[in-house]
């Protein structure tokens, strides 16, 4: 059975939120409706996201990280989500593994919010619906687009490649791979809902102070190569950033 799913590398997320504002546009615009927005530039704004990303500090000053975790709908090949929905409005695609919601059965009654662990579902307050990620399903298989555009929004976006797509199924895909050789691992995977996302464990690098010994400033003779295409033989960029860089 094929499971399409997100694969996040936590080491080149650098929170810019790109995934989340193309999550925004395509899905506004697409087969989810208008996602609403209240008090967009007040105080207390709030609106209906699919994608979002967390941002925390961790260690002691001045030994301190910064990490950004996207996270949004996991597509959970055991969702608890869908038995709870009393209209039978979640559901998950046999086709590709993805958890999805029929707004024209969905009352909103927060059931499957409740029941999901990962707090992704999102009720919208315009239209009382229950909203989440889709993986963009109305792009993934849209025949009318170039292959190459055949992928989640954000995947699209990243500007540092830090989002792979494909099916975790598949042991030859890139997202595979990626789990099975750099250690991808699940969230929270003693809830027992087997989530189909992975994420790329954060590598810890040393760090120190500028002026110590393990410095991370380094001569111009020991700099790494930080040229375009070295970054992408590395694959730290996309081809889309690199268009913009050049």
């Amino acid at each position: 059975m094929t499971q399409m799913a997100l694969v996040i590398d936590l080491n080149v997320c650098v929170g810019c939120h790109a995934c989340v504002t193309s999550c925004k546009e395509w899905n506004t615009s697409g087969e989810a409706g208008s996602l609403a927005d209240f008090r967009p530039y007040d105080d207390d704004p709030s609106g209906t996201f699919f994608n979002r990303v967390q941002t925390y500090e961790t260690g002691e000053f001045p030994l301190t990280d910064t990490i950004h975790f996207p996270k949004s709908c996991l597509h959970c090949e055991d969702p608890p989500c869908v038995p709870v929905c009393p209209t039978g409005a979640s559901y998950k695609r046999k086709e590709d593994g993805l958890v999805l919601v029929d707004y024209d059965r969905c009352i909103g009654c927060k059931y499957c919010s409740w029941a999901c662990p990962y707090g992704a579902r999102e009720i919208d307050e315009k239209r009382h619906e229950m909203t989440k990620c889709t993986l963009c399903s109305d792009r993934i298989n849209n025949e009318a687009l170039p292959e190459r555009d055949r992928k989640p929004a954000c995947v699209l976006a990243c500007p540092t490649s830090a989002r792979l797509f494909g099916d975790i199924h598949d042991p030859e895909s890139t997202v595979s791979k990626a789990i099975r050789e750099r250690g991808g691992y699940q969230l929270m995977p003693e809830w027992g809902t087997r989530p189909s996302n992975h994420y790329l464990p954060r590598h810890k690098t040393e760090s120190t102070s500028c002026g110590g010994g393990a410095c991370s400033c380094k001569s111009a003779g020991d700099a790494q190569d930080v040229s375009i295409d070295a970054q992408l033989e590395r694959g730290q960029l996309n081809l889309a950033s690199a268009a913009t860089r050049a």
